[in-house]
């Protein structure tokens, strides 16, 4: 039984790095082009549940979406009706992932494998090795399956597993919380519904049961949204928190509908599989029919659930990470330092997010708290320089005080950046708020996919901070490169459109092209953190990459 549990608990986690594998894949891909379609739905809900839908089937993920339009709707961009609409429509995209990765194709697999090996190992087209990836993580996803039913096949001559399994077809109360824990812990309910409908395949999970875990993966899927935008702004929350109240609401109505009616729901398919997999879309398709006609009413519900603080422009006190205590200490100290560094990079974040959004619609609060940001990021890098210089005292050896003249360097470059929004991008607003001036149709398009490039280089930058990983500094440093192109390309459409004589782009020249070159200078900025990473692998040269640097792949980053 032991050996059992251990291929069960090695297929299952062979199920969730390849969805994350996947998801890796098109994120590293495709980012920037999903999100800039994501971010230009708003022209009406129906575009909207497209996007959302396809987002999701891309991301393998209605979780990911959910994410990603909350950074949307934390920037301003997106109203909390689209930003519903989109998340509505996600969940049944992810659905429909469940139908696709649960195919019995044998030389499927084994084709995508091969497919995906060569083009990740032997293409010099970074979209093309990430495209090779995202094939490896669909044929890993078959294989898991597979192993999933291999390893749970004795189960269905054990008493004691179909003593529980029967419990559970009576009892959908307790399946339905089982099946919401599941999804929360796997932080996927995409990979919850492939391991139910495959132990029903197995005909080891009675497909009572099923219906009612797949009700509780929808409930947890929902509630991982929740828990991962918990620190998000408000407009963020209130959109997660609306879908989960549509979505979740309606997981836990359709239950008490099955508990209490048994509806017969044989005409969904011949088989249990397939009964399952078409209740779980039937189930996302009916919360999405029903649910937008619902987006007023339920987006006011979650504005009072999640009112405004009574005093938001009271300031949290924060606890420096600096502590003088452990300056004996020089490897404690460095990550001290090295931590008051991370939350100097999340303070400029916080100042980037909102700021395209006052190009439109000015805000004054919105404008005080990146004023008030910007002060708390020059103390940070004031404190953080009488840190490193004190530490610097002492005899250190050579890769602290390496690693200590990295964060110097980088604090420099994240106060500039800081400076940049604040004094650059912040003024330019108010100037063309109280002008009445506005940026063309064209122009501020251009600009807004610009600063949605650049904060995900931003936050990518983060994620290089907090984890030192190679290859996702490579990723970021290969996103430098890209950004200046893009930049090339804004510079040469404005001047276009300045010698056709566009009135408004005439206006508004001088600010246009200083808000290019400041985006630009912010990306670079966070961009120098993968640099002392790089040193270390052997994979930066003076100016650029090394040019073999593409072997340096690392899965573990998947």
């Amino acid at each position: 039984m032991i050996v059992l549990l251990l291929e069960l608990a090695g297929a299952v986690a062979l199920l969730l790095w390849s969805v994350r594998l996947i998801r890796t894949g098109v994120e590293r891909a495709y980012s920037v082009h999903l999100r800039r379609w994501m971010r230009r739905s708003d022209k009406s809900r129906l575009t909207a549940v497209l996007s959302g839908a396809a987002a999701a089937l891309m991301l393998q993920s209605s979780t990911a979406v959910a994410v990603l339009t909350a950074n949307f709707a934390a920037a301003g961009t997106l109203s909390a009706a689209v930003g519903l609409a989109i998340l509505l429509g996600a969940d049944v995209g992810s659905a429909f992932v469940a139908q696709v990765l649960t195919l019995r194709l044998a030389w499927l697999a084994p084709l995508l494998l091969v497919i995906g090996v060569s083009l990740f190992l032997r293409s010099q087209h970074r979209n093309l090795r990430q495209s090779g990836r995202i094939l490896i993580g669909i044929a890993l996803v078959l294989v898991s399956l597979n192993m999933i039913g291999a390893a749970t096949e004795p189960l269905r001559e054990a008493r004691g597993m179909v003593a529980v399994m029967r419990y559970l077809a009576g009892d959908p109360f307790s399946a339905f919380v089982i099946g919401a824990a599941l999804s929360w812990l796997m932080h996927s309910s995409v990979a919850a519904v492939l391991l139910f409908v495959t132990l029903v395949a197995q005909q080891v999970l009675p497909v009572e049961a099923a219906f009612a875990l797949v009700l509780g993966a929808n409930l947890g899927g929902g509630l991982t949204a929740l828990w991962l935008t918990l620190g998000g702004a408000l407009p963020a929350r209130r959109i997660v928190l609306g879908n989960l109240l549509l979505r979740g609401g309606g997981a836990a109505l359709m239950l008490l509908v099955i508990a209490f009616y048994q509806p017969s729901l044989g005409f969904l398919g011949a088989s249990g599989l397939r009964q399952v997999l078409n209740f779980h879309v039937m189930f996302n398709l009916a919360v999405l029919i029903l649910g937008l006609p619902l987006i007023g009413p339920v987006t006011r519900l979650s504005a009072r659930l999640l009112p405004k603080p009574a005093d938001p422009e009271k300031a949290q006190l924060r606890i420096s990470a600096l502590n003088p205590q452990v300056l004996d200490r020089p490897e404690q100290a460095i990550t001290c330092a090295a931590r008051e560094i991370l939350h100097m990079g999340e303070t400029i974040e916080a100042m980037l997010v909102p700021v395209m959004g006052l190009f439109e619609t000015w805000d004054e609060a919105v404008a005080a708290g990146i004023r008030a940001h910007e002060d708390d990021v020059n103390r940070m890098n004031f404190e953080l320089k009488l840190y490193l210089a004190r530490l610097n005292r002492q005899d250190l050896s050579e890769a602290i005080a390496q690693r200590s003249m990295d964060i110097s360097n980088s604090a420099v470059d994240f106060e500039a950046a800081g400076d940049a929004i604040s004094k650059n991008m912040l003024a330019m607003a108010r100037r063309m708020h109280d002008d009445s001036l506005s940026f063309s149709e064209s122009g501020l398009r251009e600009l807004s996919d610009f600063h949605d490039q650049v904060l995900g280089n931003v936050q990518l930058a983060l994620n290089v901070l907090m984890t030192g990983d190679p290859e996702t500094a490579r990723h970021l440093v290969e996103e430098k490169e890209r950004v200046r192109e893009v930049e090339q390309k804004l510079q040469a459409r404005h001047l276009d459109r300045l010698r056709k004589g566009a009135s408004q782009s005439i206006d508004t020249s001088n600010m246009h092209q200083e808000m290019i070159r400041t985006l630009k200078l912010v990306n670079t900025a966070f961009t120098v953190v993968a640099y002392p990473i790089l040193r270390e692998t052997g994979d930066l040269l003076t100016s650029r990459l090394a040019a073999g640097g593409e072997t340096h792949d690392d899965e573990s980053g998947a």
